[in-house]
């Protein structure tokens, strides 16, 4: 799951990501409430933890500024604020969830896990190519029906892929997508990704494009 965490407390933030990688999540985090709407204007995420005390623009202004857009990505507030105004406030703005810090972290994993069977609910299309199908809904991968046992971030790598294809995507674009903007990534994660998918699946489906990156193959035909 790809989660955009925004959080100004450094302490805080910096548990949340990491408890959230070691779940297998892809996490972006910021600090600034602009920045977050400047990044929900142009990426795509699948949960998005908000705290309402940002600075320069407040959590309840980004969540009324992406619904007003129409997106349904789920959202769960953070805030260290007792005042009811506040709660009802942000489910009024379109919040799925909240919760009051301090909080222990098997709490927040409660509430993810809630809200990512909240939005099970909703049509997400498979994505298909050849004989292999991706479903985001389960998370899954199968090649001939057959179940294909992916580690996170092969899964994500793959998504990106077939989300994005047609499209060549430079190693740049995939270890921002996969690691956020954590420094701490080998210089042959990537190539290592795509090795064991291509294994994984006995399939040639991912095409190295020298120079620029990786896409997906076209599918043969007849």
């Amino acid at each position: 799951m790809r989660v955009l965490l925004v959080e100004d407390d450094l302490l805080l933030g910096d548990g949340i990501q990491l408890g959230l990688r070691q779940e297998g999540d892809r996490v972006e985090w910021l600090t600034d409430g602009l920045l977050a709407k400047q990044a929900l204007a142009t990426d795509e995420f699948d949960l998005v933890i908000l705290d309402i005390g940002l600075p320069r623009c407040s959590g309840l202004e980004v969540l009324h500024e992406l619904r007003n857009r129409g997106s349904k990505v789920p959202v769960l507030l953070l805030t260290a604020r007792d005042e009811v105004a506040d709660r009802v406030k942000g489910l009024d703005y379109g919040a799925d969830d909240y919760l009051t810090k301090p909080f222990d972290f098997e709490e927040l994993l409660a509430r993810i896990r809630a809200l990512a069977r909240r939005a099970l609910g909703r049509a997400v299309p498979q994505l298909i190519h050849g004989n292999l199908c991706l479903d985001p809904s389960t998370h899954t991968v199968t090649v001939d029906d057959d179940p294909i046992n992916l580690a996170p971030r092969e899964y994500a790598l793959l998504r990106l892929l077939l989300e994005n294809k047609g499209k060549v995507l430079s190693r740049a674009q995939l270890e921002s997508k996969l690691y956020g903007w954590s420094g701490d990534v080998e210089s042959n994660a990537i190539e290592v990704h795509v090795h064991h998918v291509r294994r994984k699946t006995h399939n040639s489906l991912i095409r190295t494009v020298r120079g620029m990156g990786y896409t997906i193959a076209e599918e043969k035909m007849g």
